[in-house]
């Protein structure tokens, strides 16, 4: 049914040289239409489509997406540049969708068990070698990144699938009740759909994130309409066709390609009742002014490290501050922009164990390469603004990658840390700058001793997002302090702890802020993708009753 024979042995995110080198020629299932292979070398450039109302549809015009690696080669793929008087299937399909959405727990509670069964048969799919190939392969080619990074994030959304296999769809719908006052009185609480939503996804996840989101309001019971960054949007493009072969009804999503002020008129004119947005702060404010507040959001995240007083296990802590702050060439939400080392860890020399780390990253491998949303320009001019405040310098990178074909609307820059003094930093006219989130591989770096601690409590306390942190302890007087004084809603503790932990098993998303929304975990789909919706049941007037006075 999917289009290959399956093998037996599940893929993992240990990728061998020899297993790469067999993988080279992709794989490509019988349902696809896009092969990354012959992306930007092939002039039979890729052409994406929209979905809507159940049939893939094209625009009058459309965009072209160069390769990020190579400003000289084709592009890689086109895609539909939807205009607004071109959104009259989608105003209508998404009108089409009741409030009480498609099914709910009393109406079609068979598509629960059906979403369960794709789910196995979309995770069966994703968790083998030649399809979880090919979607890494699809996911390098228009955001890049290490081939084992893309692999992690092909695992991720396997392992998600697989964890909503069978019956766990229908779990998330589970209702409770409570005893009434009287016979014949019970309260049940349920979790109800919102029918009509949307998705506006980021480039940074092409497959994850969208495939998380985009299943949890399925499986809710809502009709989604998907909007991809235009800069990936064949990734997913493909992976709604590998749904529709698992038996999707393809009038269950809609898949829009346009700019975005296009998306804006889509979702304010039309009755979508909660919109999800991945991405920056500037646009999520944009979309929550324009639609009264209706969107959850998961945006910018300056995410801080504390490496605590105990020192230990250095080459451990060394790479996993390496990984944090430039794995995917920084370009994760997650990303480590900020590390506060106490002065204890200065004569083990951990500063100069992640210089050598990050310096041994190569565009060869993707380890280091382009970066999407930043120019070179921009990087460095806030590497050198930070660089000129007293005290402050340049660990390592502040230059230009050399050998490059990297077009020049994409950044191409070398793995950068500045140092600034604490007590720098924490002036007004500096902190701002200091703590601005800069989606490229670059961060900041500090010092703080038993005396300032309470300094980097502060810092802590005037960052304006809480998405990820890491404390780096096993004191537990000292982790208690840092974690009972801070708020960011995925935190890890501990020695071996991390500010890019987003895998499918735990909570991930802010805290501090209403809007804020989480990914993937049950809790994260029931807060996101439905409602509760009280019934209370009352059927027996008793034998004896009597009409008592009005009051």
């Amino acid at each position: 049914m999917l289009g290959v024979q399956f093998s037996a042995k599940k893929f993992s995110t240990r990728i061998t040289p020899s297993l790469y080198r067999t993988m080279s020629q992709v794989f490509k299932p019988s349902w696809a239409t896009a092969d990354p292979s012959t992306m930007g070398v092939s002039t039979d450039i890729h052409a994406v489509s929209n979905l809507v109302a159940g049939k893939w549809a094209d625009a009058s015009s459309r965009m072209t997406i160069p390769d990020p690696m190579d400003r000289d080669a084709q592009p890689i793929f086109t895609i539909p540049d939807t205009q607004v008087e071109e959104l009259g299937p989608f105003f209508e399909s998404l009108r089409k969708v009741p409030k009480s959405g498609v099914h709910n727990p009393l109406k079609n509670p068979d598509r629960y068990v059906k979403y369960g069964e794709i789910s196995r048969k979309a995770g069966n799919a994703l968790s083998t070698p030649e399809i979880a190939d090919y979607f890494a392969r699809c996911i390098t080619k228009c955001v890049p990144k290490s081939y084992a990074q893309a692999m992690g994030e092909v695992k991720v959304t396997a392992d998600f699938l697989n964890n909503y296999a069978g019956d766990n769809v229908r779990r998330l719908a589970k209702s409770f009740g409570v005893p009434g006052d009287h016979y014949g009185q019970m309260s049940v609480g349920h979790r109800w759909p919102y029918g009509p939503v949307a998705l506006v996804t980021p480039f940074n996840f092409p497959l994850e994130i969208p495939v998380l989101q985009l299943m949890g309001a399925l499986y809710m019971g809502n009709k989604p309409v998907l909007k991809p960054s235009e800069q990936v949007a064949f990734v997913m493009e493909q992976y709604v066709r590998l749904l529709i072969d698992c038996g999707m009804d393809p009038n269950d999503v809609d898949f829009l390609n346009c700019k975005g002020p296009v998306t804006q008129e889509l979702i304010v004119n039309t009755p979508v009742r909660i919109t999800q947005f991945t991405g920056s702060s500037r646009v999520a404010e944009i979309l929550l002014r324009a639609t009264n507040g209706k969107v959850k959001i998961e945006d910018a995240g300056f995410d801080w490290k504390v490496i605590g007083p105990d020192v230990g296990d250095v080459d451990y802590v060394a790479w996993q501050c390496d990984q944090d702050a430039y794995a995917s060439i920084g370009q994760k939400c997650s990303a480590q922009s900020i590390c506060f080392i106490h002065e204890n860890w200065k004569k083990v020399g951990l500063v100069d164990k992640i210089k050598s780390l990050a310096e041994a990253r190569n565009i060869k491998d993707l380890t280091v390469g382009p970066v999407l949303t930043v120019t070179t320009e921009q990087i460095l001019s806030h590497t050198n603004k930070l660089a000129s405040i007293p005290g402050a310098s340049i660990l390592w990178g502040g230059k230009e990658l050399t050998g490059h074909k990297i077009p020049e609307r994409y950044g191409a820059v070398e793995p950068t840390a500045v140092f600034v003094p604490l007590e720098e930093m924490m002036k007004p006219e500096n902190f701002e700058s200091c703590v601005t989130e800069l989606f490229a591989p670059f961060q900041v770096v500090t010092y703080y001793n038993d005396d300032t601690v309470d300094q980097v409590i502060a810092a802590l306390e005037g960052m304006s997002h809480h998405l990820t942190a890491a404390v780096v302890s096993n004191d537990p007087e000292f982790q208690s302090k840092i974690l009972a004084n801070s708020v960011n809603g995925t935190t890890y503790a501990g020695r071996r702890a991390r500010t890019t932990g987003a895998p499918q098993n735990h909570w991930f998303g802010p805290a501090g802020d209403p809007r804020g929304c989480g990914i993937g975990t049950p809790e994260a789909i029931q807060l996101v993708w439905s409602c509760h919706r009280e019934i209370i049941s009352d059927s027996f007037v008793p034998a004896n009753w009597s009409r008592p006075k009005a009051t």
